[in-house]
């Protein structure tokens, strides 16, 4: 089920992230995720590792690390959220690095207690001057 996106076509991940980002996000107004979209697709997808898990055909959920170090993006359908596809999906790039970091908006308290849960321990906090909230950045490492 989980596989390395090997594919320069980005569109199935391009409407899973919109769909899952603008869901797990309800206090940023979605035109800002609609904008964001070209460098996403442009910019941050290409220069990612990523990781598919597909189900019947369908993706399902993905997960992209960006420089061997930062996880960029951690999405899951809606519709397949809590069945284990986030956490496997980060188990996944686990055993790919020994030291992983993201960011992640303090407001999603549902994520942060999933990445807190996952190993990841706030060591940081930003804030995004285009969204206008507070961040906390999260880093794991291999025991």
């Amino acid at each position: 089920m989980i596989r390395k996106w090997n594919n320069n076509r980005f569109d199935s991940l391009l409407e899973l992230w919109l769909e899952s980002t603008t869901y797990a996000h309800p206090f940023i107004a979605e035109q800002y995720w609609q904008e964001s979209l070209p460098i996403v697709r442009d910019t941050y997808l290409p220069a990612a590792e990523t990781w598919v898990w597909e189900e019947e055909q369908q993706l399902r959920g993905f997960v992209s690390v960006i420089q061997g170090r930062f996880v960029g993006a951690l999405f899951v359908a809606p519709e397949f959220l809590h069945l284990g596809i986030g956490t496997a999906l980060l188990n996944a790039v686990k055993q790919c690095f020994n030291d992983l970091s993201l960011e992640v908006y303090q407001k999603n308290c549902r994520a942060v207690n999933f990445y807190h849960a996952q190993g990841f321990r706030i060591e940081d906090s930003a804030w995004q001057e285009e969204t206008r909230h507070p961040t906390w950045i999260m880093r794991w490492q291999a025991d």
